[in-house]
């Protein structure tokens, strides 16, 4: 936990972006391990390696549609000269009883299935008759319509080398290796491995509850009509999708009206669910920016470092920001400007970061890269603060499509970089290399 003593006292002091990232980082903490059931877990981070207990495959089966037999008795097969044996039945996969294959025999086994006893290689259906006798064949008739095909006579048009078509037992991985190693994100393949292996369940970090609001009495619901005014919210949408693809669990709560007492109780409510709360808007210094006026002296007095400090960083946008705990349980809540440019570009910085760190991860940050600036005309940037601006990023070169003011929402649709422009930069020349953060 993060405590009030390691923050400046100063209130007019000016929060690098590092400061400020750097205090969010050291108050929040991965979530608490739990044993979930494997599709519950998807998402989730491992945090205990995963041993295999059985060989994968646990025994030899086929690769192929086709014929188990002995290498000896099809050595020189040819369409000429096809290799006549005797079929003694059907392997099929899951049967419990296996046939034996002797000499001049052969067995129809289907992919998947086990080589039977006596059988050295698989011949593919495509290089017999199918035991039609009627020469090559595409594949075999459902059992079902023609029983007989498991009987009688079948001809082998080519030579198989021994094992040919056959998946080995342990091939895939061996009783006793590792799975997976913990810090694993448990994605399709890895869900497929566990359930391959036979884990029902799987220790993990939770995927983080994230609650977002929006604050603001002109915000209207998007499918409702708008008055004088009004515009509708788009924060609140765009927050919750960015909490999602950084691998939250996240809750929207309708735009809350400019109302200190409303949005106390709203957040008191939403408390339960969550484990990061995000606000977006009310965080200036204007007459009704009411998340600051609602939060700034919520922190418990036995415990220092808590309740909200707010506070202004160097960075353009999103110079105004918010952050510390609350509730009983100290959930962490970072309170982000309304303007949309800056609500997102403070979501990359320090939000999406948040998570990462709630789930174990130790990868917190978006990738970083170098291109060349595409641009009009000069960045400006005020000397002494940091600048993020959007971009897009292709074939090396980034194209401003948002000033830092930008009101855009556009822009935010436009873009998949953030062009970062150092504090001590006052402008960037076109054709300028710059530093980008990756956000696709």
């Amino acid at each position: 936990m993060s405590s009030a003593a390691t923050r400046p006292a100063n209130q007019d002091h000016l929060w690098s972006v590092d400061e400020h990232l750097e205090d969010i980082l050291a108050t929040v903490r991965p979530l608490e391990p739990i044993e979930l059931q494997l599709l519950d877990a998807q998402g989730c981070v491992l945090v205990e390696d995963v041993t295999v207990p059985v060989s994968l495959p646990p025994f030899d089966n086929s690769s192929m549609d086709g014929y188990a037999v002995r290498v000896a008795d099809v050595a020189g097969a040819s369409e000429e000269f096809p290799a006549v044996l005797d079929v003694v039945g059907d392997v099929a996969a899951g049967q419990a009883e296996l046939l034996h294959v002797g000499p001049g025999q052969a067995a129809r086994i289907m992919t998947g299935a086990p080589l039977p006893p006596g059988a050295e290689t698989v011949v593919p259906v495509e290089w017999t008759d199918g035991g039609l006798g009627e020469g090559p064949v595409t594949g075999m008739q459902a059992r079902a319509l023609a029983p007989e095909g498991a009987e009688g006579h079948v001809h082998v048009y080519r030579p198989a080398e021994a094992r040919a078509h056959v998946r080995a037992q342990g091939s895939d991985v061996r009783a006793g290796d590792r799975a997976l190693d913990a810090g694993t994100v448990l994605g399709p393949p890895q869900i497929a491995l566990l359930a391959a292996i036979g884990r029902g369940t799987v220790r993990v970090r939770p995927r983080p509850r994230v609650v977002v609001m929006s604050t603001g009495s002109e915000l209207v619901q998007p499918d409702e009509g708008l008055g004088t005014g009004q515009i509708y919210d788009s924060n609140s949408f765009a927050l919750t999708a960015a909490a999602r693809d950084a691998g939250a669990i996240a809750y929207r709560v309708g735009a809350v009206a400019d109302d200190a007492e409303t949005l106390r109780s709203t957040i008191e409510d939403q408390l339960v669910r969550a484990d990061l709360m995000v606000t977006t808007g009310g965080v200036s210094v204007g007459a009704y920016d009411v998340v600051k006026e609602a939060l700034t002296s919520v922190g418990d007095e036995d415990e220092p470092g808590t309740g909200i400090d707010f506070r202004k960083l160097a960075m353009q946008p999103g110079k105004p920001q918010g952050f510390g705990t609350i509730g009983p349980d100290h959930t962490p809540l970072l309170a982000l400007p309304g303007n949309p440019v800056s609500s997102y570009v403070s979501f990359e910085l320090f939000v999406r970061p948040a998570i990462r760190a709630l789930m174990g991860l130790d990868d917190l940050h978006r990738p970083r890269t170098r291109a060349t600036l595409r641009a009009d005309k000069a960045l400006s940037s005020p000397k002494g603060r940091r600048q993020f601006l959007r971009g897009s990023h292709a074939d090396g070169q980034v194209a401003p499509v948002g000033g830092a003011g930008s009101h855009l929402v556009a822009a935010l649709a436009q873009a998949d970089a953030l062009i970062v422009v150092p504090e001590d930069v006052e402008s960037l020349e076109p054709g300028t290399e710059v530093e980008v953060v990756l956000l696709g």
